[in-house]
């Protein structure tokens, strides 16, 4: 921990956090191409996204008048706040100046921070479809992060800390023991996974049905860059949660000191967990069918209830013990 302050670890810092926005469409690439191979399809390849972003990168964006500037500055809020709260994850390694931010609630703040400025984008143009969107979204999200916050507590209470690197380094220090709570919270925070990044069966991200879309509605008045910045946020938000239940509850890999040899099987072990995650991510859209609206606050009632069981099943077997 000595040589966190160095150049080379703030160099390692930045690299960490721009593997972000460069792995995030490859990720939503290959759940695409596993869902494409489940459905008998050849589908496109799995570097498809970072084609589309490029188009709308070069494409001129296009505002309503009736748009404010808060709907011209909504997407850099969201890109930027989604980047900042999944720079906080540790992805290669927890030996990083950074960890000390690396907090559950500052990964919450900034979470809501760009869900607030999307929903706020959503409305401002004062279409229909907009503001529909908006206030489903923070219908969800008002329902998952009380299940979110439950579930990663449960980890943290065994760490007695709140920081991600803290947590993950306690559970590579101990020995694997299959809790109750872990199982608890590991299916609660999956539940609020697929709730909060848009997936089936919660939304479709490829519809534009104006009766089921959540997170489209929002975004259907943006175009070229906005709209590019915007869909990118929503691909670091996958892969932020991916790496988030791959590194805490899975944490094998991951480096504890930033040696190229470690950093090099940090960077095979998520890669490895991201794509299994990825590929079950696919079966499970491929089978599972999309809820009505109504159904969406029992599923993430849901994952509170399951959340809830773990802190007890903690509190119960492992502090009262």
């Amino acid at each position: 921990m000595a040589d966190i302050l160095t150049p080379s670890a703030w160099l390692l810092a930045l690299l960490q956090a721009l593997l972000f926005p460069a792995l995030a469409p490859l990720l939503v690439g290959w759940v695409r191409k596993v869902k494409a191979r489940l459905q008998n399809r050849r589908g496109a390849s799995v570097f498809q996204p970072y084609r589309e972003l490029r188009k709308l990168l070069f494409k001129e964006a296009r505002v309503a008048h009736t748009a404010s500037p808060l709907f011209r500055a909504a997407p850099s809020v969201v890109f930027v706040a989604t980047w900042l709260a999944a720079a906080t994850v540790p992805l290669l390694t927890i030996d990083l100046p950074t960890a000390v931010v690396a907090d559950i609630i500052v990964l919450v703040g900034l979470l809501a921070l760009a869900r607030v400025f999307l929903a706020l984008a959503g409305m401002d143009v004062g279409t229909a479809f907009g503001g529909m969107g908006a206030s489903r979204e923070m219908m969800i999200s008002a329902l998952a992060e009380p299940a979110m916050l439950m579930a990663v507590f449960t980890l943290a209470m065994t760490a007695h800390s709140t920081n991600l690197g803290s947590v993950i380094a306690h559970h590579l220090g101990d020995a694997f023991v299959l809790r109750p709570s872990y199982l608890f919270a590991f299916a609660g925070l999956t539940l609020v996974a697929l709730a909060e990044t848009g997936r089936i069966p919660v939304d479709n991200p490829t519809t534009h049905l104006e009766l089921t879309m959540v997170h489209e509605a929002m975004v259907l008045e943006y175009s070229g860059r906005h709209l590019a910045l915007m869909e990118l946020a929503a691909q670091i938000k996958l892969l932020l949660y991916g790496v988030l239940v791959a590194n805490i509850f899975f944490p094998w890999g991951i480096a504890t000191d930033p040696t190229p040899v470690s950093l090099a099987i940090g960077f095979g072990a998520i890669l490895l967990k991201l794509a299994l995650l990825g590929a079950a991510l696919a079966v499970a859209e491929t089978v599972l069918a999309k809820m009505r609206l109504f159904r969406v606050p029992a599923f993430l009632n849901l994952a509170l209830l399951l959340s809830l069981l773990g802190l007890l099943s903690h509190v119960i077997l492992e502090v009262g013990a």
